[in-house]
């Protein structure tokens, strides 16, 4: 007995040093988890940020539009498109420019180029119009985002306008809508925030084409109105819609549905932007001619 207690002894030596290896291991586990947990926020933020870079991705808010299955083919046939042409990222706002195929001339193709005042759809529907003034008229075309017959999506210039929505500017100054068919490219610096154009619209006298007052625009000036048309504009608010959950959720996406979206997509797109970049620095990149 004695014998096995002396043996045991020299253990109890060790045993402040395995107390402090102990506390060292759980220091070491709580940093590693806290590390962990980091990278999964900042994961997750990044994909939570794919929404408004590729809203199209996302399914339809209103439920009895929804299937899964189709769903999934068209997010494959949509990356699979980006995998084909560039669609760069832009907003409502932004100016881009478009190379189409001519329906009406066949071999040919049609270049266009025109401010974003509307991006909806989602899905291989996913749609946006296109504003120009053109020899003092108005000119509109909606492309559908994955349409084959689109060759070429330009970003000429990219920022955000104050509203969702610039259709405002059907009735607005010409000058709010023109721009040059030969525009350059302006190129933001990289890793810079999206610029945000705090420009007002100053709109033409009255008729419009929609009762403008009614809307809550931020991007309008004063639009100088007798006041019956704001107390009709009172009448017509809807303030509890806010509080209804139902119309909320069908609304908008949750956010544990666009995880799940996007953590599938992001890793495919990714590889398109990297992939893209190499092939933009091997194009810069001019090997010199050996002189004569």
């Amino acid at each position: 007995m004695f014998s096995i207690i002396s043996k045991c002894r020299p253990l109890t030596q060790f045993s402040d040093v395995s107390k402090t290896l102990i506390a060292l291991s759980s220091q070491s586990t709580a940093v590693l988890k806290e590390k962990s947990l980091r990278e999964k926020d900042v994961l997750k933020k990044q994909i939570l940020e794919c929404r408004h870079v590729y809203p199209e991705f996302l399914p339809d808010p209103k439920v009895e539009f929804r299937n899964v299955i189709r769903e999934k083919l068209e997010r494959s046939d949509m990356v699979a498109r980006r995998t084909q042409i560039d669609i760069g990222e832009f907003y409502v706002g932004s100016v881009l420019a478009v190379t189409s195929s001519d329906r009406h001339a066949p071999g040919k193709t049609h270049r266009f180029v025109g401010i974003c005042i509307q991006r909806e759809g989602c899905g291989l529907r996913a749609s946006f119009i296109l504003r120009n003034v053109v020899d003092h008229q108005g000119v509109e075309i909606l492309y559908h985002m994955y349409d084959p017959t689109i060759h070429k999506v330009e970003v000429l210039r990219l920022e955000k306008r104050l509203d969702d929505k610039l259709l405002y500017l059907r009735d607005a100054l010409p000058e709010y809508s023109t721009f040059d068919l030969n525009m350059d490219v302006e190129i933001l610096p990289e890793g810079a925030p999206i610029p945000v154009n705090p420009i007002k619209v100053k709109l033409k006298p009255r008729p419009w084409l929609e009762h403008w007052e009614r809307q809550n625009l931020m991007g309008v000036q004063d639009l100088e109105l007798p006041e019956r048309f704001y107390i009709r504009a009172k009448e017509r608010e809807t303030p509890w819609e806010k509080y209804d959950l139902m119309k909320e959720y069908m609304r908008t996406i949750p956010e544990e549905e666009q995880l799940e979206i996007f953590s599938g997509v992001q890793n495919e797109l990714h590889k398109l932007e990297s992939q893209r970049k190499k092939m933009k620095r091997k194009r810069i990149f001019i090997k010199p001619s050996k002189l004569a």
